[in-house]
């Protein structure tokens, strides 16, 4: 069998590579919008997330508020660039607020929804990791995952650290909306800083 000639063998190796990493970038989620401030930062469900990333927040100097329950009332206060929601049902916060589940639901739909029509970004969180949707909840109990879908399906994008997506909840959601993953939580004042352009 005659050798192909080496020009040709270079060309069909190109061919090749180029026809391997079609797939691949064909897959990749749109790029993530640019945040801006001022932040409104709350939460769906009252978990600790959203003191986590205040602390990041103010690491990078990014302007923002802390509304644990904030409301469509609260957007008024300030003319807000951006809504974060922190994804993470906690019974003892809940409970402390002296809210439901559904008071968390409706609630967060009602602000999201404001936000929109205001021409916010609104970004979802899970910066808590597997532990979160994991922790205390008694059978049955599928809160966080409600807080999950009433964020995650509205949001422009997501900011999700790695090991909360051990099940791939949240790379399904990469089909309609781009998440930024991060592994450690130091790692997040870096996702911060790109998002907001600092």
């Amino acid at each position: 069998m005659t050798r192909p000639s080496r020009p040709y063998r270079c060309a069909a190796m190109i061919l090749a590579l180029v026809a391997g990493l079609a797939v691949p970038l064909a897959a990749q989620p749109a790029a993530a919008p640019k945040a801006q401030a001022p932040v409104l930062l709350t939460s769906c469900g009252q978990s600790p997330g959203p003191a986590s990333l205040k602390v990041f927040l103010q690491r990078q100097q990014i302007e923002f508020d802390l509304k644990e329950t904030a409301t469509v009332k609260d957007l008024a206060a300030k003319p807000y660039k951006t809504l974060i929601v922190v994804t993470g049902a906690s019974l003892k916060g809940m409970g402390a607020a002296g809210v439901s589940m559904n008071d968390e639901l409706s609630r967060v739909n009602a602000l999201i929804a404001e936000a929109k029509k205001r021409g916010m970004i609104v970004v979802g969180a899970h910066v808590e990791g597997m532990e979160r949707r994991a922790k205390g909840a008694a059978p049955g109990d599928n809160s966080d995952e409600m807080s999950i879908d009433a964020v995650c399906t509205k949001a422009a994008f997501l900011i999700v650290r790695k090991d909360g997506d051990e099940d791939g909840r949240f790379t399904a959601f990469q089909k309609k909306v781009p998440v930024v993953f991060y592994e450690k939580n130091r790692e997040l004042a870096d996702v911060l800083k790109a998002v907001f352009g600092k």
